[in-house]
């Protein structure tokens, strides 16, 4: 007897907050709400061409013509580098590849920052677990990326060695996802 009214107890306390979860909304601003929960209706391209921290990025996607393919439909994750990884690129390195000659490597360059296929954080540490700890993605270049972590951070590794610290995931949008990070992939000789 103790058990059946046990079982009815926790049905009606279970039934009671249902209920009342059902008819009780909860209030928070946008900028409360976790990213995940928010679904950009812009696609990658507008995004990065939108966003003050990608100006760079953005003008270059522009004068390689690889917004044009960010702005399909198709999912893409870009892994952005921000203006401060841009800034971060010794001079040399930044005039060689913004040089109109140049606009080729520079296309690949930023081609091996573009992975087919929506990958949020927690893709890349499924796909971490189950490669124990690495995980390796191939970039629209058709080259490599592999991911690792560091304490709590993903750290994403070229083909030539340089790495790069996801340092902002998950900004969804509606054709995929950004990943920031703290330095540009340089896998090719430029000089």
């Amino acid at each position: 007897m103790k058990r059946l009214t046990l079982c009815m107890s926790l049905c009606t306390l279970m039934l009671g907050i249902y209920a009342n979860a059902q008819t009780s909304l909860i209030k928070l601003p946008m900028e409360q709400l976790p990213s995940k929960l928010i679904v950009s209706k812009k696609t990658i391209e507008e995004r990065t061409a939108s966003f003050e921290n990608y100006s760079t990025l953005s003008s270059i996607l522009k004068s390689t013509h690889l917004d044009k393919v960010l702005a399909y439909d198709g999912e893409f994750t870009v892994f952005a580098p921000s203006n401060t990884a841009f800034k971060k690129l010794p001079k040399l390195t930044a005039d060689k590849l913004l040089d109109p000659k140049n606009s080729k490597v520079l296309r690949d360059v930023l081609s091996y920052h573009i992975i087919a296929g929506n990958f949020s954080a927690s893709s890349i540490l499924r796909a971490m677990c189950r490669g124990n700890g690495v995980a390796r993605f191939t970039t629209i270049l058709g080259e490599k990326i592999t991911a690792t972590m560091n304490g709590i951070d993903i750290v994403l590794t070229d083909n030539a060695g340089n790495k790069a610290t996801i340092v902002r995931a998950d900004s969804t949008q509606s054709n995929g996802v950004i990943h920031e990070i703290d330095a540009v992939f340089l896998p090719i000789r430029i000089y």
